[in-house]
């Protein structure tokens, strides 16, 4: 049993404390909304009147906020976290920051002379409440093998990030991904529909292939993070598929403005001479747009 202060009582908060205590751990809570922490402390958690109260005492504190100046104030503001932590603690942010915020924090709890991790989750409110989390832990591996059991409270699966602050990266990495496929995706569809095609055969064909699956786990392993530009898919030809379909698009009155921008990086790509690589080649093309060496 752990003794555990848990700020930050919203949508996934509250159920990932209750699980903590489901599993043992001694809590003491602080949130803003007075029926949150009611509702733990139903569940058999002690309620605190600030966070530094919370944290007194605490061999792990872990905060599960909306965003990075909260997570700020909670450490280092007027009683707070800082005022009362123990150096023997451990402080697990939960939160979903920016990651360049997330290291200045990083710096100021080591400066303290305090030990602080990132640890941000993956997956729904649902699996929050099922305690089937993905924990996106970056920390020493001295911090991550020290939470693991708290964390595993609150996850199925657990994966080491390598460092501290790339447990944010990650997390960062994967939402900015997701969500720009949703908008991508939802154009797709749209589509799909303007043209008349059964959405289960467009389900069924994707599902299989890098527009369902994704490309860092089919095109790319296989193509270019091999450094093999030969190509399988041509630039070119992924320029004039894609270019059909805008083109359809534009006489159905869809708006594609996302595939209107991928176009053009296709037209820089090819503008740069790649026309005849591989269509993977687009990562190349965009490492050298950003300035980054291609060492793949």
């Amino acid at each position: 049993m752990a003794l555990i202060a848990f700020i930050g009582l919203g949508q996934m908060g509250s159920p990932m404390a209750a699980n903590l205590i489901k599993q043992g751990h001694q809590l003491t809570v602080y949130d803003i909304s007075p029926q949150a922490v009611e509702g733990l402390v139903s569940c058999g958690a002690k309620a605190a009147a600030s966070p530094a109260l919370a944290a007194k005492g605490a061999e792990f504190v872990i905060t599960m906020l909306p965003n990075g100046d909260l997570v700020e104030r909670v450490l280092f503001g007027e009683n707070g976290v800082a005022e009362t932590l123990s150096p023997r603690a451990l402080v697990i942010d939960m939160s979903t920051i920016h990651p360049l915020q997330s290291d200045t924090l990083c710096r100021e709890m080591q400066q303290r002379g305090f030990s602080y991790m990132d640890a941000p989750v993956g997956r729904t409110s649902e699996q929050a409440v099922t305690g089937t989390l993905l924990i996106l832990a970056g920390g020493t591996a001295e911090q991550v093998a020290r939470a693991n059991d708290i964390l595993m409270c609150m996850g199925s699966e657990l994966v080491n990030c390598q460092g501290p602050g790339m447990g944010i990266r990650v997390k960062l990495i994967n939402n900015y991904m997701s969500i720009a496929l949703n908008a991508l995706s939802a154009e797709a569809a749209v589509l799909c529909e303007a043209l008349g095609l059964p959405f289960d055969v467009a389900l069924q064909v994707m599902s299989g292939t890098p527009a369902g699956k994704g490309h860092f786990t089919t095109s790319w392993p296989n193509k270019v993070l091999k450094g093999d530009l030969s190509p399988a898919f041509m630039i070119d030809l992924a320029h004039k598929d894609l270019g059909i379909a805008l083109d359809v698009a534009n006489q159905l009155h869809v708006p594609m403005p996302l595939g209107a921008a991928s176009r053009e990086v296709y037209n820089q790509a090819r503008a740069a001479g790649r026309g005849k690589q591989d269509w993977t080649a687009i990562l190349s093309h965009v490492r050298a747009a950003s300035g980054r060496p291609d060492n793949y």
